[in-house]
């Protein structure tokens, strides 16, 4: 299998996965007028797993380092499998609150509120097994700077949207992130911490990202059906009108969006055995400003805002950048 062993192409792959989440919810954007969330999703969802499989049998079944995909998939045991599955089943959750927090809220609020407190609680969850792996002062100015700007965010919302609409977005939002901190550390957990001697029963990265890729798709017959029959907007809808309603181009939008955050979740597990975990979610999670970026400049979500909004804005892009540099930086294993 391909394996990373340059730091700079870590940190490239890195850089890539921010723009991949900072930008996948765009097509869902573009499909909401007409096509419900929940009927985009499973769309979605296909994607995700069409390109894992994809990374499998390609990069994940050349060359002589490592373990090959099929033959990594065979060996492995139930602990790594139940890992693997469990961080997708918790992604799943956490991101569809997320995806109903951007059709209420926007994505220049959902993105920010969402990804911005699953980093903080994400850093801690790495932080709390090995302190000593870190710089404290960066770390925790880091996400000092980050949750000013989850505030500093809602706060500009509040100017744009009054009522139950703007409680309701950054309520998904926060509970959406809250979840969104954990899967991440499953999916290393079924990993082999030495990718070229891979240790029995654990999986490769390729082979990682396929069965959370499965453990997505399977518990979308729970919780995304969920949303189809109690819908956050818009009226429930059945799986019948996903074959009857969905134009082809409808599909393909949504197999887009999950073939985008496929491709920074595979290049992001593949970066973090060199670049360290803690690093690659922490450049993975700069997602936040990519897509509050898009919000603001792209789809005019403050178009109509008050006077004193842009500088808000301004704070905040200023602290998420500072934040997630700091992060970057505390990181001294």
């Amino acid at each position: 299998m391909y394996i990373v062993n340059s730091y700079p192409i870590a940190v490239l792959f890195c850089v890539v996965t921010m723009l991949c989440w900072g930008s996948w919810a765009n097509t869902q954007k573009l499909a909401s007028k007409e096509w419900s969330f929940p009927l985009f999703y499973w769309d979605y969802t296909l994607g995700i797993m069409l390109l894992s499989l994809i990374f499998g049998i390609t990069l994940g079944s050349s060359g002589s380092a490592g373990q090959s995909f099929f033959a990594n998939l065979s060996q492995a045991a139930p602990n790594a499998i139940l890992m693997a599955l469990l961080g997708g089943i918790i992604f799943n959750i956490a991101n569809l609150l997320l995806v109903a927090a951007i059709e209420i809220a926007g994505m220049a609020i959902a993105f920010p509120i969402g990804i911005g407190l699953a980093l903080v609680l994400g850093v801690f969850n790495n932080y709390l097994p090995n302190p000593g792996d870190y710089n404290s002062v960066y770390l925790f100015l880091g996400v000092g700077l980050v949750t000013l700007a989850i505030v500093i965010n809602a706060l500009a919302y509040k100017k744009v949207t009054q009522g139950s609409k703007s409680t309701k977005g950054i309520l998904l939002s926060l509970v959406a992130g809250l979840l969104m901190s954990f899967f991440y550390r499953f999916v290393a957990q079924s990993m082999s911490p030495d990718l070229i001697n891979i240790q029995p029963g654990t999986f490769t990265p390729y082979a990682a990202v396929f069965v959370f890729s499965i453990g997505i798709f399977l518990s979308n017959f729970l919780f995304n059906y969920y949303f189809m029959k109690k819908p956050v907007t818009g009226m429930p809808v059945g799986y019948k009108m996903y074959f009857t309603q969905g134009t082809p181009k409808l599909h393909l939008v949504g197999v887009l969006g999950g073939l985008i955050w496929s491709l920074g979740m595979t290049l992001n597990i593949m970066a973090g055995d060199v670049a360290g975990y803690a690093i690659s979610y922490g450049l993975g999670q700069g997602a936040t400003l990519v897509a509050a970026i898009w919000g603001v400049f792209v789809w005019k979500e403050f178009r109509n805002a008050p006077k004193g909004t842009n500088l808000l804005l301004t704070l905040m892009f200023a602290s998420f950048i500072v934040g997630i540099v700091l992060i970057i930086l505390a990181n001294q294993s």
